[in-house]
């Protein structure tokens, strides 16, 4: 009897490999220093087939009385601003507002649709509050769908769908990118609008990158341990049929 290699057999050797993981909202980079001023950027997935995302409103943590936005071909961006229980007395006056919410709206052009598998960058020139150290600042996000699908990006960082976040250390430190999930490229891919940059791998992610290999190599192994023994029982069944 000839043992064949059939796509069940592939779907039992590959139970073994985890399933891949959603990309995330995020903020790059996500470990800032208090008192730090930063260009950080928002990266945006686009994961529904068959649609694209047209909005993204951002609610930004208390604290930050002024960011600067930039232009992104295609979007439009508006600053939604709340008024201070207690105003902030600084050297230029005092400050009665801060940020609330910063909104995204695509034009519905080829550059104002985020489709699916593709992201998005729009940078915020920002300083993070001097009192801040040690803490982690969640910037809930919700995305709108042209399919209607709503996606909130609120959750912890264990969610299905976590809020973007950024870790405040103490002042004078490292501006950093600590690996974690996050939306961004697959290998040769480039933002919507943007042009392909070269992947840098951190210790973290090419840890990743060598499981996800091991795993490979593992199944293709054991596809070909399945082809071996199917061509033993061949040669042994010509053997006694000789």
């Amino acid at each position: 009897m000839r043992l064949k290699i059939t796509p069940a057999l592939v779907a039992v050797a590959m139970l073994g490999i985890p399933g891949v993981a959603q990309a995330h909202i995020s903020l790059h980079p996500n470990t800032i220093p208090a008192g730090a001023f930063v260009t950080l950027d928002v990266r945006v997935p686009g994961e529904q087939a068959g649609a694209y995302a047209y909005e993204i409103d951002m609610q930004v943590p208390p604290g930050f009385t002024e960011i600067d936005t930039q232009k992104v071909p295609g979007w439009s961006v508006k600053e939604v601003m709340a008024k201070l229980s207690r105003p902030i007395q600084t050297e230029e006056g005092p400050i009665s507002e801060e940020v609330s919410r910063i909104i995204w709206t695509g034009d519905r052009s080829a550059l104002g649709r985020l489709e699916d598998n593709s992201f998005i960058q729009f940078p915020l020139s920002i300083a993070m509050p001097s009192d801040l150290a040690g803490q982690s600042l969640a910037f809930k996000t919700v995305q709108y769908y042209s399919n209607g699908k709503v996606i909130h990006w609120i959750g912890p960082p264990s969610a299905e769908y976590p809020a973007p976040t950024v870790n405040i250390t103490a002042k004078g430190g490292l501006i950093e990118e600590v690996a974690g999930n996050e939306a961004g490229p697959t290998p040769g891919q480039a933002p919507a609008g943007q042009a392909a940059a070269p992947a840098q791998l951190s210790a973290g992610s090419s840890s990743g990158a060598s499981k996800g290999l091991a795993i490979t190599a593992l199944v293709i192994g054991a596809l070909g341990l399945i082809a071996g023994v199917g061509g033993l029982l061949t040669a042994r069944r010509a053997r006694s049929v000789a």
